[in-house]
């Protein structure tokens, strides 16, 4: 039996025996996904990928090997790229707004997740999904593996539990939406930060320009029309 390490946080894992929990309760052609939003900053990225890892270790899923049981699958892979925003008819607020729910491809999303949705067969077919280059600020197509014995998908982003079409609908085929809750102090901390280090923004007072008009208007739509979701988990 694998047991608790130290370094594993006590909420990640009771998550990560939760998923494992419901794997064990469903038919073997069943998936289980999962749905992780919260705003930004809120540390959303971090718990997924910890569940995940967690879950893999209770599964013995080497992540090094030719597949993981648990995949996480972040939404910015599904941004739509600086030409498609240059494109839109107000190119200037779509580029200033990147990161608001109508700078993704949410169709795109809602495929995915249908896709997985679908019961596993001896054919079933390997996924593949888009990521997010830092370094280029676009998606790069079909970069993320997701194999037929990946049982489990964390998806997470900003509106993967949105009450709009067609989020709505890719979350309705969740097994469990989770919900990531943080003090907007500490989002803004957090937020500044990254601003400035991935070159988004010159200085701290432009990433805190950047996260009053753009972050925090983008934090209140996800929490004004958020669906009601299976775990409020505090951010850390």
């Amino acid at each position: 039996m694998t047991v608790q390490t130290s370094a594993v946080p006590e909420h990640v894992e009771r998550l990560a025996r939760k998923v494992q929990a419901l794997c064990r309760s469903r038919d073997a052609s069943d998936r289980i996904l999962i749905g992780v939003s919260g705003i930004p900053g809120s540390g959303k990225t971090t718990l997924a990928a910890a569940v995940a890892k967690r879950v893999n270790e209770l599964e013995n899923s080497n992540s090094d090997g030719e597949f993981k049981f648990a995949v996480c699958i972040p939404m910015d892979g599904y941004h739509l790229s600086r030409a498609q925003l240059a494109a839109m008819p107000d190119a200037a607020t779509a580029i200033h707004r990147r990161g608001a729910a109508f700078t993704f491809d949410a169709e795109g999303f809602y495929r995915l997740v249908q896709r997985l949705r679908e019961p596993l067969t001896a054919n079933s077919p390997t996924v593949y999904a888009p990521s997010f280059d830092h370094a280029v600020k676009d998606p790069v197509a079909d970069d993320i593996r997701i194999a037929p014995e990946s049982k489990v998908v964390i998806f997470e982003g900003l509106y993967v539990n949105l009450n709009r079409e067609p989020w709505s609908s890719a979350a309705a085929l969740m097994d469990e939406c989770w919900f990531v809750e943080v003090d907007r102090e500490i989002a803004r901390d957090r937020l500044v930060k990254r601003h400035v280090a991935s070159g988004i923004v010159p200085d701290v007072a432009a990433a805190k320009h950047r996260i009053s008009s753009t972050d925090f208007l983008n934090a209140d739509d996800i929490e004004n029309n958020r669906l009601p979701v299976q775990e409020l988990i505090p951010g850390s």
